[in-house]
């Protein structure tokens, strides 16, 4: 495990819309729990829900797990994942599940993401 600090900044992609997301400290474990049910999730987590080795990702997924972990060891501030509710009201990460995933994989316990206003009484028992 690598030693860092993290530093986050807002999503691009909440950028004229910042009254609808709220920020928020989410525990990472149990993200991930209620994630592993998504149709998305099977490029980061095996059927279990443990994250993948670097060498089990996707090629792709490869690429962005190796430019967060550049950001994170030249304490570069990272962007903020958005999280929301899917249709399984399960989590869904809609932005940055690199970031999201990557400091997992790190053992950090937490993260600072945005959720949508909405859906903040939801979130509840994630935080």
């Amino acid at each position: 495990m690598v030693s860092f600090s993290l530093e986050y900044k807002d999503n691009r992609l909440i950028k004229g819309k910042e009254s609808t997301y709220k920020t928020v400290d989410v525990q990472i474990k149990h993200i991930i729990e209620s994630w592993k049910i998504s149709l998305f999730s099977f490029e980061w987590l095996t059927p279990e829900g443990k994250i993948r080795s670097f060498d089990e990702l996707p090629e792709g997924e490869q690429e962005k797990y190796q430019a967060v972990m550049d950001d994170i060891q030249n304490n570069h501030t990272l962007e903020r994942p958005i999280l929301g509710i899917g249709i399984m009201d399960n989590i869904e990460i809609g932005s940055r599940r690199d970031v999201l995933l990557t400091v997992a994989s790190q053992e950090q316990k937490s993260i600072s993401v945005h959720i949508p206003v909405r859906h903040e009484e939801e979130f509840m028992p994630y935080l």
